[in-house]
């Protein structure tokens, strides 16, 4: 399917698909179909300045970017899915071509791979982030250059080969160590350094590297050392708020509680600190690797998100939620409070998981406990604060039978996400993260005593519902003012602070146990879902067997409906049909009596112009006789003018007069036989033979009559006479005997006609009758006529072979005797010239002799082949 005339630079699969991209050497890009070989679609050509010759490509892992370059330091970032050129990436002014390109894996990326690998024309690889456009980091140089590169699956490793033939293995993570760094501290505290300076020195630790320690460490390497500088006026019970990366929570308290919140541009940095994140990738990536959990396969038909990378990452964190802990695949408000998470961290799974898991293990304390109800325990702590601090509200909410599942429950299960902006939820968990985790219980009480004045207002659970589901025009900031007031202002016996416990971060290395739930119950819940599970295949089964059955009965009642409307109108074109047929019948019949009218009139007249030209061929017919006869006649006589005028020709004109004699003879051939084609073709060509044969014999004795003219010429004469005549009284007879005959049988015509006519008045049977038997004689007396003529042919032909016989023994005699005497003078005379002449002329008789006999076999054969078949009648032959 592909054309000859191009030539390819490269083809390969796309990662997880059937689809094949191939670039030609002009540039042009096109997806085929592996199944069906159909081009899919081609890529567009690049803007113009921009093309250069694509010479190594590179593709991510979900299929859906594509980086292609060649000799240029630029590189072609193509998006396949919209076919579109998204921008193009201008190396650094050193590389002038581009050798190798690959995309450095990331488990958490989602197959959307950020950082590229470039191995340029200088030998050394440079890995880009093909978002922010900034070289992370190099391997190889100058003097060790890469020959090539390869990169581990998982992307922590880069195996390369030297130009040297060495072979080098690089850590992904300790060149990315100097990238993922933290930013430094916010906070620098002064410190008055002479004043504490003695007690500085005494607390100052020399930490160094873990490596130095180790017993293989080279003597002469350097140990980097780090300073740490405690304050003198921290107390040492502090230390439990210093948090990683070097920050401090009450300061961080502080920071919040004088600006309202973290700068976005720390945020997260922020909050890794504060939950202690143990970045436990090895777990994580074990969580992953058990793929999708059966819970969340058909997650999108709950959550329809719009975008397929957001949907992947939060059906990858439930699932890892559900491998972690079976509750979480059976708790369905989880997708709810983990989609902010999500969907703020969803570059990064890792701290997305742990995120989570944190909040859940920390903030969602006591909730699962009476699983799968909403957990009654907490959101009572919740009630009895409200009746603490806003009896009057508590009683409109009871008054409406409004319980805390409706004013409390929604708020805590979505994590606020559903009544807050983005800015507003990033605030407002800037507080919960800082503070105690009893403080996110008293935020949503905090919430609803600010809403008391739109809430006093409502009196019917539909509105209570729909506030508290959906986005209200409250102030985030005297919400988390209130939060902070409550927190003071609640008395301890209803605090939720004695019943929650203090944060612990997640546990480094692998993620702790989680079974604060029901076991039995979470147990009977997997067992009923997969039996609920398998219901529903079979269900989904036998319902596309129900719908595949019901195709095929529409099938076939669409069939049957088609072959019925087939067939009647099959029908009603036979009927139309059938109507044209009977039309054009009659139509037919009409012209047929037409034409039967035309043609008796025609046959009437047809035997009329019969009849005249009958008449008018018999006249015809008796004048051509008559004037057959008179050329007869005049013929005969000027034959025996002719023949007297040969006779009394002289000796030396024999040549002249047997030229005369032949042309005669050919005129009155052809005068005689000029209506009797058959017999005057057989006479032609016997009178040829006997021509050619008189010539030769001619030419022999114009031979000897210049050897013997004298004594030869008597004889010669003697024998073309009665040659002549009996060829001549043949012939006559011949003609003689055919009129006769002719005449004859003109007569007999004629009287039998006469004797018709007169039957056929009296009885046409008894006309038949003697017609046949007319017939019958009529056959007969030609048979006899034949068998006269063969027996006269046959006699013919025994005078002429005697007469050929006589010639030839003549003509043999008289060659000898030339020959005896040709040599006689040869050996009397001596004369050689007169002898070479004598033998040429006795050579050219012996041929001439040998022509003779084979004329004489041919007219022998020819006159054996007249004879008439066995099949043809006589009648027809003698014609």
């Amino acid at each position: 399917m592909f054309v000859s005339l191009w030539v390819y630079s490269r083809f390969f699969f796309l990662p997880l698909s059937n689809t094949i991209l191939s670039c030609f050497k002009d540039n042009s890009v096109f997806a085929w179909e592996f199944d069906t070989l159909h081009c899919k679609y081609q890529l567009p050509t690049a803007v113009e300045g921009s093309a250069l010759h694509y010479k190594v490509f590179a593709v991510t892992r979900d299929g859906r970017n594509f980086v292609a370059g060649g000799k240029s330091n630029h590189l072609h970032l193509w998006c396949l899915e919209s076919k579109q050129l998204l921008r193009i990436i201008q190396m650094p002014t050193e590389v002038r071509a581009v050798r190798h390109l690959e995309f450095l894996p990331d488990s958490f990326d989602g197959g959307s791979n950020q950082v590229l690998g470039v191995l340029s024309q200088d030998n050394i690889m440079r890995f880009i982030s093909v978002e922010t456009y900034k070289l992370l980091f190099v391997i190889g140089s100058h003097e060790e250059g890469i020959s090539t590169a390869a990169i581990s699956p998982n992307g922590r490793y880069i195996a390369s080969v030297m130009e040297n033939g060495s072979l080098n293995l690089y850590s992904v993570q300790a060149l990315t160590q100097e990238v993922n760094k933290p930013p430094p501290p916010l906070f620098k505290v002064v410190e008055d350094w002479p004043k504490c300076k003695s007690e500085a020195n005494k607390l100052t630790t020399r930490v160094t590297s873990g490596r130095s320690e180790q017993p293989w460490k080279s003597k002469g390497s350097k140990i980097q050392t780090r300073l740490l500088k405690v304050q003198m006026n921290t107390p040492l019970e502090n230390k439990e708020n210093e948090l990683p990366g070097g920050l401090n929570k009450k300061r961080l308290q502080a920071l919040l509680k004088g600006y309202g919140e973290y700068p976005a541009k720390y945020r997260m940095f922020v909050w890794r600190s504060l939950l202690q994140l143990p970045e436990n990738h090895l777990a994580f990536s074990s969580l992953i690797d058990k793929g999708t959990h059966s819970a969340f396969v058909n997650i999108q038909n709950e959550y329809p998100i719009k975008s397929r990378k957001l949907l992947r990452v939060l059906q990858r964190t439930l699932s890892a939620l559900a491998h972690w802990s079976a509750i979480f695949g059976e708790t369905p408000y989880i997708p709810l409070l983990a989609f902010p998470f999500v969907k703020l961290f969803q570059n990064n799974q890792l701290i997305c998981f742990e995120v989570v898991a944190t909040v859940v293990v920390n903030f969602c304390q006591h909730w699962f406990e009476y699983f799968p109800n909403p957990p009654v325990n907490i959101l009572s702590m919740v009630e009895n604060i409200l009746a603490h601090h806003d009896k009057e509200l508590l009683q409109h909410l009871i008054k409406y039978s409004v319980t805390s599942q409706v004013y409390a429950w929604p708020l805590l299960e979505t994590l606020f996400s559903e009544v807050l902006t983005r800015e507003e939820w990033l605030k407002v968990f800037d507080n919960i993260f800082s503070n105690h985790p009893s403080y996110f219980l008293m935020i949503v009480v905090a919430y609803i005593i600010c809403s008391r004045a739109p809430l006093l207002l409502c009196n019917q659970s539909q509105d209570f519902e729909y506030f508290f589901h959906h986005r209200n025009n409250l102030d985030i900031n005297t919400v988390i003012k209130q939060a902070y007031h409550l927190m003071e202002a609640t008395p301890p016996d209803i605090h939720p602070q004695r019943v929650l416990d203090d944060f612990m971060p997640l546990t480094k290395g692998q993620y702790p146990v989680f079974n604060k739930y029901p076991k039995f119950v979470v147990d009977y819940q997997t067992r009923e879902r997969e039996r609920i599970r398998q219901d529903e295949i079979e269900y989904l089964r036998e319902r596309q067997l129900m719908h595949e059955l019901e195709a095929k009965a529409q099938e076939r009642k669409a069939e049957d409906e088609a072959f019925y409307r087939k067939q009647e109108l099959l029908r009603e074109a036979e009927e139309q049909r059938r109507k044209m047929v009977l039309e054009e019948e009659e139509k037919l019949a009409e012209r047929r009596r037409r034409l039967a009218a035309v043609r008796r009139e025609l046959k009437v007249k047809e035997l009329q112009f019969l009849d005249a030209s009958r008449r008018r061929f018999l006249k015809y017919q008796q004048d051509q006789r008559q004037m057959e006869l008179k050329r007869l006649d005049d013929d005969i006589a000027r034959k025996a003018s002719m023949r007297e005028q040969e006779t009394a020709a002289t000796l030396q004109d024999i040549e002249v007069r047997q030229m005369e004699l032949e042309s005669q003879r050919q005129l009155f051939e052809q005068r005689l036989i000029k209506d009797r084609e058959t017999i005057t073709q057989e006479m032609r060509e016997e009178r040829d033979d006997r021509q050619r044969k008189a010539d030769l014999e001619d030419h022999i004795v114009q031979r000897w009559v210049e050897t013997d003219r004298e004594e030869r010429q008597k004889a010669q004469m003697v024998a073309e006479e009665n040659f002549a005549k009996a060829e001549q009284s043949c012939i006559d007879n011949a003609w003689r005997l055919q009129a006769l005959q002719k005449l004859r049988r003109d007569d007999e015509d004629r009287e039998k006609r006469y004797e018709e006519i007169a039957k056929l008045l009296h009885d046409n049977r008894v006309k038949e009758a003697e017609l046949l038997k007319a017939m019958r004689e009529a056959e007969e007396k030609k048979w006899e006529e034949v068998t006269w003529r063969k027996a006269q042919l046959e006699e013919e032909q025994k005078a002429a072979a005697a007469a050929d016989e006589h010639r030839k023994q003549f003509l043999g005699d008289e060659l000898n005797d030339a020959l005896e005497l040709a040599e006689k003078l040869q050996r009397e005379d001596g004369c050689f010239a007169s002898l070479d002449r004598r033998q040429e002329l006795a050579r050219q008789e012996q041929e001439l002799m040998a022509e003779v006999r084979q004329l004489r076999q041919k007219l022998t054969a020819r006159a054996q082949t007249r004879r008439p078949p066995a099949h043809v009648s006589p009648t027809r032959w003698t014609t």
